[in-house]
C-alpha cells in the first residue's frame, strides 16, 4: 500500500512539483486576488489617499474683498473700494509637491502589493494544507477498510474459539480508532476549505479545483535573494519610502522661496476714481525655519532604516532558505526509505501465519503509520516554506 501512495508522492514532491498557470492552484489564487476584501478595502483606500494627496497642490482660494464708507464728515461722495486677489507658492513649490505626490502613489502601490503578496501567500499555504489533507484522507480511507478487514478476520476466528472476546475487541477498537481519524481529516478538510473561502471574498473553493505537476528546484541562495531584491514589494516598499524623504527634502528647499500675490484694486469718490493691479511677496523669516533641516533628519534616518531593515530581511531569507535544504534532505530520506519499504503488508502478512499477536501487530503497523503520517506533515512544511521563499513571485 505504501509504495503505492510514495509513488502518487513522488509526483508532487516540493523539489520537483509546481502549480499550473492557468487551472489549479494559481487560478484559485487569481479569483482570491481579485475578490478578497481586504484587498478591495486597501484599494478603495489607495484611491481616497490619491486624490487628498492631490488636494495639497491646489491654488488658495481666491480673496474678495470690499469697502464701502458712507459715514463721517466728508465733503465728497461716499468712498467705494474693493480687491480681488489670488495668493499662491512660488511656481517650483507646485512641481517638488507633484513629484512628491506621485512618490506617495507609488508608496501606496507598493503597500497594497505587500498586502496582497501577504493575502496570497496566506491562501497557498492553506491549498498546501488542503493537499496534505487530501492525500491523508485517501490514506485514512485505505486504513479503515484495511482495518475492518482486520476485525472481519479476528470475527471469523471468534466465532469459530479460535481467539478471545478481548482480543476481538481490541480488533473493533482499532477499526473505531482508524473511522475517527478518517472523521478528524475530513473536519481539517471543511475547515480549511472555509478558511479559502473567508479569503476568497466568501465565495466557495471547491477542493478538486486544486491541480499540480513538476516545476524545477530553487535557485541558487543569491541568485534568488537578488531576484528578491528586484521584485520583492516588502524591500522595495522600503526604497519608496526613502525616495519620498529625499523627494520631501526637494519640497522644503523649495518652500523657503516666498509667496506670491496679484489681484486688481478699485478705489473711487463721486466721479473720482483709480483702479489697477497689484502683487507682492511674503518674506520667508519665520514659517520654514528648521523645517529643512528635520526633512533632511528624516532622510537620513530613512536611509538608515532602509539598510538595517533589507539586513534583517536577508537574515530572516537566509535562515529561511538554509531550514529548507535541511528539511529538503530530511524528506528525501524518508521518501527513498519508504518506497523501498513494504512494512505494512509484510506484518499482516507474519499476522495471519501466527508470528505476532494482534496486540504486536497493532503496534507494530501503528509505528508506520505515524511514520508515515509525519513524512506527509515534512512534505507540506517544506512546500509552505518554499512558497515563503517564492513570495514575490505571487
Amino acid at each position: 500500500m505504501y509504495r503505492n501512495i510514495v509513488s502518487a508522492v513522488c509526483g508532487i514532491l516540493i523539489f520537483m512539483g509546481s502549480f499550473a498557470q492557468d487551472t489549479g492552484m494559481n487560478g484559485i489564487l487569481e479569483q482570491i486576488s481579485q475578490n478578497n476584501r481586504q484587498l478591495k478595502a486597501y484599494q478603495s483606500y489607495m484611491a481616497s489617499q490619491n486624490l487628498a494627496n492631490k488636494t495639497e497642490n491646489n491654488l488658495q482660494d481666491p480673496e474678495v474683498s470690499a469697502f464701502y464708507l458712507p459715514f463721517g464728515e466728508h465733503q465728497t461722495g461716499d468712498y467705494t473700494e474693493y480687491l480681488v486677489s489670488q495668493q499662491f507658492e512660488f511656481p517650483t513649490v507646485y512641481g517638488a509637491r507633484s513629484k512628491r505626490i506621485e512618490k506617495q502613489k507609488e508608496l501606496l502601490e507598493l503597500e497594497y502589493e505587500t498586502l496582497r503578496e501577504e493575502v496570497l501567500l496566506n491562501a497557498k499555504k492553506q491549498l498546501l494544507e488542503l493537499q496534505t489533507l487530501q492525500k491523508r484522507k485517501e490514506l485514512e480511507e485505505k486504513r479503515v477498510e484495511q482495518a475492518k478487514q482486520v476485525y472481519d478476520q479476528i470475527q471469523r476466528l471468534f466465532n469459530a474459539e479460535q481467539i478471545g472476546i478481548l482480543e476481538l475487541n481490541k480488533a473493533k477498537v482499532a477499526w473505531l480508532q482508524e473511522q475517527f481519524e478518517l472523521d478528524q481529516v475530513n473536519i481539517r478538510i471543511r475547515s480549511t476549505l472555509l478558511e479559502l473561502q473567508k479569503l476568497n471574498g466568501g465565495n466557495t473553493i471547491e477542493a478538486e479545483e486544486v491541480e499540480f505537476f513538476a516545476d524545477p528546484e530553487l535557485a541558487e541562495m543569491q541568485t534568488l535573494w537578488e531576484e528578491k531584491l528586484s521584485e520583492d514589494a516588502e524591500i522595495q516598499q522600503l526604497k519608496a519610502r526613502e525616495n519620498l524623504a529625499q523627494q520631501q527634502v526637494k519640497l522644503e528647499k523649495n518652500k523657503i522661496l516666498p509667496d506670491l500675490s496679484i489681484g486688481y484694486n478699485y478705489q473711487g469718490v463721486n466721479s473720482s476714481n483709480y483702479s489697477g493691479f497689484l502683487g507682492g511677496l511674503s518674506i520667508p523669516l519665520w514659517n520654514s525655519k528648521n523645517k529643512v533641516k528635520a526633512a533632511e533628519a528624516n532622510l537620513e534616518y530613512t536611509q538608515d532604516n532602509t539598510g538595517a531593515e533589507t539586513a534583517e530581511l536577508y537574515t530572516r531569507f537566509q535562515e529561511d532558505y538554509q531550514q529548507y535544504q535541511l528539511l529538503k534532505r530530511k524528506y528525501e530520506e524518508y521518501q527513498q526509505t519508504f518506497q523501498d519499504l513494504n512494512s505494512e503488508e509484510l506484518l499482516f502478512k507474519a499476522y495471519e501465519l501466527g508470528e505476532f499477536s494482534f496486540l504486536d501487530y497493532y503496534r507494530e503497523v501503528e509505528f508506520y503509520r505515524q511514520a508515515f503520517n509525519n513524512m506527509l506533515e515534512m512534505e507540506k512544511e517544506l512546500l509552505q516554506l518554499k512558497a515563503t521563499l517564492l513570495k514575490h513571485q505571487l
